[in-house]
């Protein structure tokens, strides 16, 4: 059976969240799915295939997301990749779509990376870390704007090419 490693990198939880989501979607389609924290993955060999996923402040990955993809590039380029990041929030996160950073489209493309999935993100008083996000957490940019059922579809159409691109 193919295992697919969910790896994931943010501050708040928020994204890890959404990795825990695609990991059960994976699972629930027949799939051997390991979740880690981008921070802690060591190998990728073992893994039929690789999702990475970063929450985005001011447009940027989050660093140990970006390591993972340098350290394992490599590895990476063997396997089929997906890559998903999470944070436009207000009253216009809904659909949003948002580019990779330059420095992370330049290696998706050295990886051949299928299309970078964006998912609305969370902001409220309880998860934001610094003065300026609680600041933004009482203001209009406030609350949680992941849409499930788009995140449960896009990890079950990942599944779907899992099965496909690699060989059971």
């Amino acid at each position: 059976m193919t295992a697919v490693l969910v790896a994931h990198a943010g501050r708040s939880g928020g994204t890890r969240e959404i990795a825990e989501v695609i990991v059960a979607e994976l699972r629930e389609g027949g799939l051997t799915a390991d979740l880690l924290d981008a921070a802690e993955v060591e190998d990728v060999e073992p893994y039929g295939a690789v999702i990475v996923g970063s929450a985005l402040h001011h447009r940027r990955w989050r660093p140990e997301a970006v390591r993972l993809l340098t350290e394992h590039e490599e590895a990476l380029r063997n396997r089929p990749v997906w890559l998903f990041h999470s944070g436009p929030c207000g009253p216009f996160a809904a659909g949003k779509r948002v580019s990779l950073p330059a420095g992370v489209a330049l290696l998706a493309a050295r990886i051949d990376a299928e299309r970078t999935a964006t998912f609305g993100g969370r902001l409220t008083p309880s998860t934001a870390r610094g003065l300026l996000w609680k600041i933004m957490a009482m203001g209009p940019w406030a609350g949680d704007f992941r849409d499930w059922p788009s995140i449960r579809a896009w990890a079950r159409d990942v599944g779907r090419r899992v099965r496909i691109r690699v060989a059971l």
